[in-house]
């Protein structure tokens, strides 16, 4: 069987790496998840995370990505208005 290796879709080393490396990551709010959770990415690495149990932020994996979108969606349901 052949190798397969991984295809990058951004260079791993960039200029704009190297300013979240020095400075930190600039997050901005993406996704609202619930009115204590949300989904943010960095405006120059794009990096992804979320914030967890803890109320901290971690790197958001696809198995985090799924338990929020259930999350979400139990939440909007839970959230919705009642006709009367």
């Amino acid at each position: 069987q052949p190798l397969v290796m991984e295809k990058f879709t951004t260079s791993p080393f960039s200029l704009l790496s190297v300013v979240c490396a020095t400075f930190g990551h600039d997050y901005t709010e993406t996704r609202k998840i619930t009115n204590h959770i949300s989904e943010y990415t960095c405006c120059h690495c794009g990096k992804e995370v979320t914030d967890n149990m803890k109320g901290t932020l971690e790197i958001l994996t696809v198995k985090i990505k799924e338990t929020n979108n259930v999350l979400a969606s139990f939440y909007a349901k839970k959230n919705q208005k009642i006709p009367a």
